[in-house]
């Protein structure tokens, strides 16, 4: 009887405390649906439509102090897809706390996070498909899932040597293609130009034949910038030719399945069906919004405690090469300025010779001056630039277990790279300033599939300044530059880099298109970091690269600081550009171990 009395009041003090220890929780969730409606109260049956309400929501929840979030607030996203008519910008007054943080996550199904929209009213135009186009802007455009190509002259991917580039009158000169004098009154014909280790984007003001010969000449800004700029610059007669250049973005030029155009002026967008697609199994979505979230806190008031778990992020916009052209000194970093010096030498680097700002890609997913931010078994999908950005000030943040796929640019990007008014080569300003400094980032888990898409000279995962930063257990599989790359600077100089590690991941599909280039790329003085156990394969063929500067593991631009081990590759192909003497290497080629 003593015995059974006692079972019974063990049985209600552990249901009492798992009460306690649930309920906070359980009322602390917040339910949004696309069928729901902001006016509703949040609950599961009756489910708010927008994040927007329910961070909202959150919100207020912290700052009346209901005792119900004390386990933590936990948004719910029921299936389907969430158009962001503005990014969900999340604050420091949204942050959350160790005990009790702000996640949001999947309720049931696979939950959109989207930029993009879907067109409708596609009818037939000959071999083509044309709809109204529901945007100014069109860049990019997904068919049953798949990159269709914007019209081009040769073909996907296909380019030809250029003849001539000269700096003095800002002209590139090309075999003269074939009605030029039907392209000559084109007015959104771009050239996209292969330039070493980068690609430029510069959209044509004029052509000029001239028999075999017609020099093009381009719009302003891209113009001065391109031909400005020292590195990188096309290459004419190098050793393994001139560089390369295709012609994008006439009407004239779809005549190739898979192929689209966007008519500015008529307002009209076409498509060419690929064999199979028909008007009723064909979904159409183009990219309309570049920027779906934003966290971003401040040096005074950082957001921590926010963790995004489950949640697809899909179809983002890039359109600042319509606007600006795009012209990249590396990484895909657009030029802002750039010029050769005409006395070589700055006070840190006595044999600098050139000048370069640059602006920093814009990402689908951002985070800004944010600590405890975790990104969890996510999904990536068709952004045409970054992914997703750990900018500036980000700490004791992870990015783990997600999926990439099919990125315009860079998937995965960390740390400053001096972007704004720093010059590029001025030794970080930030390297004792914990705050501004991006450190303690773990990058682990991922799989990168298919990035620098739209950008040629982007990377797989990129960390600029940064320390005490994991990247580890990583698959990159399909990148046109460099896959895993940490560093910024171009400096021996202590810029505040140190304890980087690169540890366990696998690299293939590596400088597909490009050279000068690393599975693995570092750059500048990084002590105490390490290159260890990784597997690096595959490395591509750049058909239109104009050297052969393309390495499994690359220490670029003064590099030191790494100890080098135990990483496979089936050959040892290894480069370096003035490394500094702190460089270790242990075994590594195809003789070590092999996962």
């Amino acid at each position: 009887m003593k015995e059974t009395v006692f079972k019974n009041i063990k049985r209600l003090f552990l249901a009492i405390i798992i009460m306690s220890t649930y309920a906070p929780a359980s009322a602390g969730n917040i339910y949004v649906s696309p069928s729901g409606n902001d006016t509703n109260e949040g609950t599961i049956d009756k489910p708010l439509m927008t994040i927007h309400a329910a961070l909202q929501k959150a919100r207020e929840w912290r700052r009346l102090g209901d005792p119900g979030i004390k386990g933590g607030v936990n948004i719910f996203l029921n299936e389907g897809m969430y158009f962001m008519e503005e990014p969900l910008y999340i604050r420091p007054e949204d942050s959350g706390t160790k005990e009790s943080p702000t996640i949001i996550t999947s309720n049931k199904g696979k939950a959109v996070i989207t930029g993009g929209k879907k067109v409708s009213g596609w009818q037939k135009e000959g071999l083509l498909w044309v709809a109204d186009a529901p945007t100014k802007t069109i860049r990019q455009l997904w068919a049953n899932n798949r990159r269709a190509i914007r019209a081009s002259l040769f073909g996907e991917d296909i380019m030809e040597r250029m003849i001539d580039f000269d700096k003095d009158n800002r002209t590139i000169t090309i075999p003269t293609p074939k009605d030029i004098h039907l392209l000559m009154d084109e007015e959104q014909m771009e050239m996209i130009v292969h330039q070493r280790w980068a690609t430029a984007i510069l959209r044509i003001k004029s052509m000029t034949p001239d028999g075999d010969k017609t020099v093009v000449r381009f719009k302003e800004p891209e113009s001065r910038i391109e031909f400005s700029h020292p590195w990188p610059q096309p290459v004419i007669n190098g050793e393994m030719g001139s560089s390369s250049y295709s012609l994008h973005n006439s009407k004239l030029f779809l005549d190739e399945p898979g192929e689209w155009f966007h008519d500015e002026k008529q307002g009209k967008l076409y498509y060419y069906p690929r064999k199979g697609e028909t008007l009723d199994n064909t979904e159409i979505f183009i990219p309309v919004k570049e920027k779906l979230v934003e966290i971003e806190g401040c040096c005074a008031d950082m957001v921590s405690n926010i963790e995004i778990s489950n949640i697809a992020f899909m179809y983002a916009a890039w359109n600042r090469p319509a606007h600006y052209g795009h012209v990249t000194l590396q990484a895909g970093f657009p030029i802002t300025d750039a010029y050769k010096l005409q006395t070589p030498g700055l006070p840190w680097a006595a044999s600098l010779e050139n000048q370069a700002w640059v602006a920093r890609p814009v990402s689908a997913v951002s985070v800004r001056y944010a600590k405890n931010i975790t990104f969890n078994n996510c999904l990536f999908e068709h952004l045409a630039s970054t992914a997703l950005d750990y900018a500036e000030g980000v700490s004791h943040s992870k990015i783990e277990n997600s999926q990439f796929r099919h990125i315009g640019g860079t998937a995965i990007m960390a740390g400053s790279f001096a972007e704004g008014p720093t010059e590029v080569h001025r030794p970080y300003i930030y390297a004792n300033d914990t705050l501004k400094y991006c450190h303690n980032i773990s990058i682990k888990g991922n799989t990168v599939v298919n990035a620098t898409c739209e950008d040629w000279g982007a990377m797989g995962i990129g960390c600029g300044y940064v320390r005490d930063t994991k990247i580890s257990h990583n698959i990159v599989d399909g990148v046109n530059w460099s896959g895993i790359c940490i560093g910024w600077g171009w400096t021996p100089l202590d810029c505040g880099m140190r304890n980087n590690h690169i540890t366990d991941n696998t690299v293939v599909n590596f400088a597909m298109q490009m050279h000068d280039s690393g599975a693995i790329y570092t750059m500048s003085a990084q002590p105490g970091s390490t290159i260890k156990n990784n597997h690096i394969d595959k490395m591509g063929k750049a058909p239109y690269a104009t050297n052969e500067r393309a390495f499994y593991i690359y220490l670029d631009a003064e590099t030191d600081g790494y100890t080098i081990d135990n990483n496979y590759c089936p050959e040892l192909k290894f480069g370096d550009n003035n490394p500094g003497p702190n460089i270790k290497w242990g075994k590594n080629g195809e003789n070590v171990v092999k996962d």
